[in-house]
């Protein structure tokens, strides 16, 4: 029991942190050196150009269909994954959801 104290989380928590702090401290000393003026460090950067505000508002209209398709697609593969074959019942509502899905995939892409 005793060898294996160092394995308990508690403990394996704590040796890890400590070697993170630690970690962190001897990177901390090659990191580039002193900063003299912070005001530029906090500004935004656009491609060297003087950024009067944060009025960007990006267009989602083709990643919302894109990022549908891509659930859709994980969680029908996700189904036919875990479904077992030997249940009929249960292969037949899989069969089903996966139909289901390839209809709301057509009407996704219908555009």
């Amino acid at each position: 029991m005793p060898d294996t104290i160092l394995f308990s989380p508690p403990v394996a928590f704590i040796i890890t942190l400590l070697a993170v702090v630690i970690l962190a401290k001897v990177c901390g000393t090659f990191a580039s050196g002193k900063r003299q003026d912070q005001t530029e460090a906090k500004k935004a950067y656009a491609c060297g150009e003087d950024f009067k505000g944060h009025l960007i508002q990006p267009d989602y209209s083709q990643f919302f269909p894109f990022a549908f398709f891509f659930t859709i697609l994980h969680v029908v593969a996700l189904v036919i994954a875990t479904v077992p074959a030997e249940t009929v019942e249960i292969f037949a509502i899989a069969v089903v959801y996966v139909a289901g899905a390839i209809i709301g995939l057509l009407i996704l892409l219908k555009k």
